[in-house]
Parts: structure tokens; sequence; C-alpha cells
């Protein structure tokens, strides 16, 4: 990806948040936590949202990649050097931004990078491929068990027909006559001698005299193909997996880009998450919260186990199962928090309520004396 023109205009480092020395470790995080916070999906009505979401997307496919990044830096040191402006601002040439007797900005973009980073090798430099993102949905079970999955992206790729030569089949790219195969030829500017990618071929050091009618000569074809991932343990919804070398090929060599999975997983009707942990609302009686009781519950694997309600239990009283949560990255499972309510009838039948009155009668403990401040044989009745 070269430099383009509007990266003067825009502070993707203040995009995602980050100081600009900010580390490439940094700058994954701000971007992942922000991702989660703007996607569309999470955003359904929100306009802002999903257009924050695009400018974070982009600033990150530039800074979060090393190469891209270098490149940024560049240019707007450059540009605050004065390198864009009349006075040259220490650069042949004295560029103009814009003005017309200077040439396209890519002209100017890749006569400073070609000749400051290494002359006609610049060209063909060996490129990382593009980062991807995917989606993957997964059920409640599948998310606390793993699961190996299909993903579908649609990504840049070698080109089906030609196989990324960019000939016509039964044909074969031939060597550029200007620059013999270098991609970059070497231009004067004075006193100076600076390289920019070869006009002839754009820098790819050979030519096609027979295109392919698929990709029309480029060896690039975008298009869907399939993945297969695993998915760990544990994941929670909203995490973002980070799949390396699955994203876009690389260029001229270059090592492929990286694929990065959000990951959406459904509620459940019985189960809720907290961390490793999983939780389970479970309803008891009065009766079985005042008598206590052996409740059985069932399991986020699929069995049942049994814990014991002691007598006297209050509605709210989470009890813990130790090991039958979610599993992390340290191989550690969390638990299940069994949280017990008590449930009071709404409709009474008439031997309930005989029985409850009764029960009333026998009631002797006061459990609101303490409101009013006086002793609690006061305020019985």
């Amino acid at each position: 990806m070269a430099p383009q023109r509007d990266w003067l205009d825009k502070d993707f480092y203040a995009v995602l948040g980050v100081p600009q020395n900010a580390t490439q470790a940094e700058i994954k995080k701000a971007y992942r936590k922000l991702a989660q916070t703007l996607h569309p999906d999470a955003n359904h009505d929100d306009a802002s949202a999903a257009e924050r979401f695009k400018a974070v997307s982009e600033a990150y496919s530039v800074v979060g990649n090393e190469e891209k990044r270098k490149e940024y830096d560049d240019l707007r040191q450059l540009a605050a050097s004065g390198g864009f402006n009349g006075g040259g601002g220490g650069f042949p040439g004295g560029f103009t931004f814009g003005a017309g007797d200077v040439g396209d900005f890519d002209d100017i973009i890749r006569q400073v990078f070609g000749g400051a980073r290494g002359g006609g090798g610049r060209a063909r430099a060996a490129r990382k491929g593009a980062d991807l993102e995917a989606e993957v949905h997964l059920s409640f079970e599948d998310a606390l068990a793993g699961v190996t999955t299909t993903l579908r992206v649609t990504g840049d790729g070698p080109c089906d027909t030609c196989g990324g030569s960019g000939a016509r089949p039964g044909t074969a790219p031939q060597r550029c006559p200007q620059c013999e195969g270098a991609g970059a030829v070497a231009v004067d500017q004075g006193m100076f001698s600076m390289s920019q990618p070869c006009p002839t071929c754009s820098g790819r050091g050979a030519v096609v005299d027979d295109p392919c009618a698929t990709c029309h000569g480029s060896g690039r074809q975008v298009k869907p193909r399939e993945i297969r991932a695993r998915i760990p343990a544990g994941v929670r919804d909203g995490a973002v997996i980070r799949l390396a070398g699955r994203g876009g090929p690389g260029v001229n060599g270059g090592k492929p880009g990286d694929l990065f999975v959000r990951v959406v997983v459904a509620p459940h009707p019985v189960f809720g998450r907290k961390g490793d942990d999983v939780t389970l609302d479970v309803p008891i009686t009065y009766a079985e919260a005042a008598l206590g009781m052996r409740l059985r519950v069932p399991t986020p694997d699929g069995g049942a186990t049994t814990i014991k309600i002691p007598t006297g239990t209050a509605s709210g009283r989470t009890f813990r199962v130790r090991g039958k949560g979610a599993p992390n990255r340290s191989s550690v499972t969390g638990d299940l928090l069994v949280t017990v309510t008590v449930v009071v009838p709404t409709a009474p039948s008439a031997r309930e309520r005989e029985l409850l009155e009764e029960l009333k009668q026998h009631d002797d403990d006061d459990i609101r004396g303490h409101l009013f401040g006086q002793p609690a044989a006061a305020n019985r009745g």
C-alpha cells in the first residue's frame, strides 16, 4: 500500500487514542477495544458509531502495520518539515504539493520514498499482505467447549485464471526492457539521483504483452475463500481472535496478513457468563429455603450436580460449584455460580392460605424492630 494523499490530513494516532510513540501492542489493544465498542452489530441505529468504526478500522490498517506506519510517519514528518512547501524543505526540487509543474502526488511520493529507502529495490520489496476481518457466531455451548469452524472471508489474492502472473494462460510475462527487471529507474534531480518505479512495468520488473482476461494483467483478484479455524474453548462474546498468516497473501514474496475474527456468542436460556464463571439462577420455595434441601441443578457440560441448601437460606444467596465454569488460556476452569431465589406464591390455594395463617401465628420473630429504634417487644403484633 503506497502512501495516500489524505494521510496528511488524518491523525490516525488520535483516532485510536494512542500517542505517536505507542508500541504496536498498545495500538492493537486500543483498536480491539474501540472495535468491540463501535462495531455495527452493537450499534444498529447509531450512524455516528458506524462512521467512527470505519475511521478506527482505517487508522489501524495503517499504523497497525509496521511498514505502513513507517511510511505514514515519514510522510507526515516530511510535511511538517516543509517538504511539500515551495522552499524545498531540505528536499531537492522544492516540491509544491498540488502544483501542476511538479506532477501528481503519487509521483512525488515515489520520488521521495523510492530514493530515500534503498533506490530501485524499494519498488519490488516484499510486502506483508492485507489484514482481513471476519465474524463467527457460536452457541453458548460451543463457546465453552471450543470448536473448529469454517470462516468465509473476501479479500485480495492471486488470480485463479493466471495464477497471479497477469498473463493469459499459456503465455508468460516478459522482462521489462526499460528497467531490465529491476522494477525501478533512476531519475536525475539536479545534483541528486533518485529512484522511482519504472513507468513501463509499474515497478513489477516485467511486462505482460497478452494480459489475462480475468484480472486484466494485474495478477490479483478479489474473491471469497473458506478458512478452517479452531476457536479456543472458553472464548467470550465480543472477543477478537488473531489468526496469524491467514489474511491476504503477501506481495513479492512477503508474509501473508493476519485474520482478525470477532466472536459473537448467542445467549443461553438458562446459563449466563461472568468472566470465567458460569452463572445459573434457580428458584426455590419458601419451605425449601426455610427447612433446607438437596437441590439438583444442571451443569454447562450437559450433566447435573446436587448442592446442599442449608436451613434458613436467604433469597439471593449464591453457591459455588468448583470446576464447572469456562476454561481459560491458563488451562484453569472457572466455577458454576448458583444463585437461589425464594419464590412466593402469587395465588395461594385455600389450604396453602390456611397453613400460612397458622405459620404466621407461630412466627414470634420481630424482624422490623430495628426500623423504629425501639425495643423489639414493643413492635410485635
